[in-house]
């Protein structure tokens, strides 16, 4: 089973289990994040195709990190003692698909996460 969502200006194919990089928002790690826009769900069997969203569907992922990628430029001009560096850091949000939903099939609940014991 996989789906073909959009978030953005991207569109990602996910299948449950995998793990994507998307475009940063302000959320806590751990937290569930439901991606309605899904543009086609297949089911091994059955391919829905949206016009141009399949009614209905979700994805839900789990978040599980902020990656952050810094992004070097930089400009030389020789002979002309003119060097330029520049740098940018750009946020994203990789999460976790853990589930893949139909129309009409209800939201699973969420599994409680084991409490750790403070180490001291």
């Amino acid at each position: 089973m996989y789906a073909i969502f959009t978030d953005g200006s991207r569109q990602y194919r996910v299948e449950t289990g995998a793990t994507v990089v998307i475009d940063h928002r302000e959320i806590e790690l751990g937290a569930r994040l439901e991606l309605s826009k899904v543009l086609l769900l297949s089911t091994g069997t059955d391919t829905l195709i949206g016009r141009p969203l399949v009614e209905g569907a979700r994805v839900l992922a789990e978040v599980v990190d902020f990656p952050r990628v810094k992004t070097i430029t930089q400009k030389f001009r020789r002979r002309k003692a003119s060097r330029r560096l520049k740098g940018h850091t750009q946020p994203h949000v990789r999460v976790k698909i853990t589930h893949i939903l139909g129309a009409g099939e209800a939201t699973p609940p969420e599994t409680p996460k084991p409490a750790t014991a403070p180490t001291s």
